[in-house]
């Protein structure tokens, strides 16, 4: 049993998806008038504007099962999973679907909630990823669901459509970072077969803060990829000495270009060879990308100030 969080700001491309599948089954809702796909669109839309403020109303949670335990997850079998899993999940007093398909080896089904609840509060996120992680963990070992083998031991030749994709890019990233250990080597590899990479900046900041990675028609997030592909993790990998020359290389190229030009467009100049490097593109990532750790570490640094701040008071 395996849970991925999702969230998102509409309401039509998300019901729309999942009930949109061939063989798409509505095991449970609640809260929505289910009489066709765009009624119950319009019920989340109507309560989400209880809280305008929050900006991803959508919540939207896949949960996936190994196939040697399909002939245990009858309908009945799987809405119980599932809604044991939104109580652990303190997914509550709020609209849901829960959609079952069958348009892949693995079942599973789709819980699509809003994050607006019945009172028009925000129904926290706060560590979400870790306690999905945890809840899904809880609920294997009460039932006596079968664990995951992991990426490596899947056979992609029996996956179809995005999923099938998703674990191309996978075995692609990970058989690359075997052989090449800076930025540009890795995304010219990566180019030559068929993957093409998009950054996420932090506000309008030069920082990137996110990753994804795209072939054909599906898109994906370095963490969903997998949790050592977030953008993070990879520049540790990547971010050597031989990227920090090639920057000094193209750097100085600029300079005698910009004899010229007043020290402002200099620095300006540089900062686009910077971002060169890595052929940065601007990437709309509808989903959320905040890592637990990265949480953390903020909180504690404002902790931090928070005492030096006492201190400075007394």
């Amino acid at each position: 049993m395996i849970g991925k969080i999702v969230k998102g700001k509409s309401f039509k491309g998300c019901v729309s998806y999942v009930l949109g599948k061939e063989d798409a089954k509505l095991l449970d809702s609640e809260g929505v008038l289910s009489t066709d796909v765009k009624a119950i669109i319009n019920s989340f839309y109507m309560q989400s504007l209880m809280n305008p403020n929050l900006a991803k109303s959508v919540g939207h949670i896949p949960l996936s099962y190994s196939k040697e335990d399909e002939h245990r997850l009858t309908d009945a079998f799987m809405l119980k999973l599932a809604r044991e899993y939104m109580q652990a999940m303190k997914i509550v007093n709020t609209q849901f679907i829960i959609v079952r398909h069958n348009n892949t080896d693995n079942p599973h089904c789709h819980i699509v909630f809003n994050r607006v609840d019945n009172e028009g509060k925000t129904i926290s996120d706060k560590n979400d990823r870790y306690r999905n992680k945890k809840v899904c963990k809880q609920l294997k070992d009460k039932y006596n669901l079968t664990y995951g083998k992991g990426k490596d031991h899947t056979n992609v030749q029996k996956l179809k459509g995005a999923e099938k994709t998703k674990y191309e890019i996978y075995h692609t990233i990970k058989a690359t970072l075997k052989q090449y250990k800076d930025w540009q080597q890795f995304q010219s590899q990566l180019k030559q077969q068929g993957i093409t990479i998009a950054y996420k900046y932090k506000g309008q900041t030069n920082e990137i803060q996110g990753i994804s990675f795209k072939k054909g028609d599906c898109s994906f997030k370095g963490s969903d990829v997998d949790r050592a592909f977030s953008y993070s993790k990879l520049n540790s990998l990547l971010n050597n000495t031989e990227q920090l020359q090639y920057t000094n290389i193209q750097s100085n190229k600029i300079t005698q270009q910009a004899n010229s030009s007043d020290s402002t467009s200099i620095v300006g100049s540089v900062l686009d060879a910077v971002g060169g490097l890595t052929n940065i593109q601007p990437h709309d990532d509808d989903y959320e990308e905040e890592a637990f750790k990265n949480r953390m570490e903020n909180e504690e640094d404002k902790r931090k100030r928070k005492k030096k701040r006492r201190g400075f008071g007394l």
